[in-house]
């Protein structure tokens, strides 16, 4: 019974949105606003009384075209014909399952931050509501700092973390001596903060000013006792961004999107991941699903090499084969990689 519930509920999600290819969609106007439509979406829609949640992805391709994409439970389809003019969004999703390849259209509205609209089909329609699912600050997540003062070198993990309103805290991790960071400030790529470290019974305050570039972070410790240079490298940088994955079973083979964020947090199709865990090649995450009183686990482990990302993810249905290749940054509007 136990997997037959959690087959129920998985052709559900498959029938309200059928899996196909990421591709590009002809170009359209950028519309109003200084975002328009670009970037990702964390939408909430009800299909016969049941809550779904999904992710609408818009960027633009190498040629400056719009191109979009529908991320959910059931994997990652395709958006065509987009369009976007006076705060009026419209789009052709399509999906396919096994042979057949099923269309259906949205129109809709950005007013106020929010989007809003109705997805039309053979199925009957979907009103769908969501947000703009805010970017981590660049600088958030793990650095490995090396501080050099003279001809003493030691290390540390500089750790960042952001709020819901993008406000910073920090904390220094280290085996030598207590650390308490404060006064956490980014802006356009360079970052400041104070520190108080406390070796023993003797304690001193300094300042760091430091600039973000990629993934590296270089910058000057400043107090009483002189100035030390400080540099750091992002921890997991190789596995942080967007994964295009081919999830392969017995049923066949679709498309999933993994997210990693800055600090190691993520988004596997819709569903949140708490952590997701890196060492050395190994990765390997967990989500957990609740239905009612029930619950039911994923799990991924895999290994990367370079842009490629091999595994197999685990549930009651059984075992599923994973290949992923990392996907470029998003492109900014002049052509240029976004970086925060």
């Amino acid at each position: 019974m136990k997997q037959t519930g959690f087959y129920k509920m998985v052709v559900f999600v498959a029938l309200v949105v059928l899996v196909a290819p990421l591709a590009a969609a002809p170009a359209a106007p950028a519309g109003r606003g200084r975002r328009g439509i670009m970037g990702d979406w964390l939408v909430k829609a009800e299909f016969g009384g049941r809550p779904m949640t999904l992710i609408l992805s818009f960027s633009r391709d190498k040629e400056g075209n719009l191109a979009g994409g529908w991320i959910s439970f059931g994997g990652l389809s395709e958006l065509r014909d987009i369009k976007y003019e006076d705060n009026k969004l419209s789009f052709v999703q399509v999906s396919r399952f096994g042979d057949r390849e099923f269309r259906s259209d949205f129109a809709g509205s950005i007013e106020g931050g929010t989007l809003t609209g109705t997805v039309s089909s053979e199925r009957g329609e979907l009103q769908m509501e969501g947000t703009r699912m805010r970017r981590m600050p660049r600088v958030v997540g793990n650095w490995a700092m090396k501080v050099k003062m003279g001809e003493r070198e030691y290390t540390g993990t500089l750790a960042i973390k952001a709020d819901e309103k993008r406000n910073l805290t920090a904390e220094w991790q280290s085996e030598r001596g207590e650390h308490q960071i404060s006064d956490v400030q980014y802006e356009n790529g360079q970052l400041t903060f104070k520190r108080t470290s406390k070796f023993g019974d003797r304690q001193f305050e300094s300042t760091f000013e430091g600039t973000v570039e990629e993934d590296t972070l270089t910058g000057t410790f400043k107090s009483e006792r002189g100035e030390a240079a400080g540099e750091g490298r992002r921890i997991g940088a190789a596995l942080i961004g967007k994964w295009e994955l081919d999830i392969t079973s017995e049923r066949g083979t679709r498309k999933q999107m993994l997210q990693v964020n800055p600090d190691m947090s993520g988004w596997y199709g819709a569903m949140a991941v708490k952590k997701i865990n890196l060492e050395g090649n190994q990765v390997t995450f967990q989500i957990v699903l609740e239905f009612g009183d029930r619950k039911f686990e994923i799990n991924f482990k895999g290994e990367m090499d370079g842009q490629k990302l091999t595994g197999e993810t685990t549930n009651p249905m059984g075992t599923q084969t994973v290949t992923g290749k990392k996907l470029p940054p998003p492109v900014g509007r002049r052509g240029s990689r976004r970086a925060d």
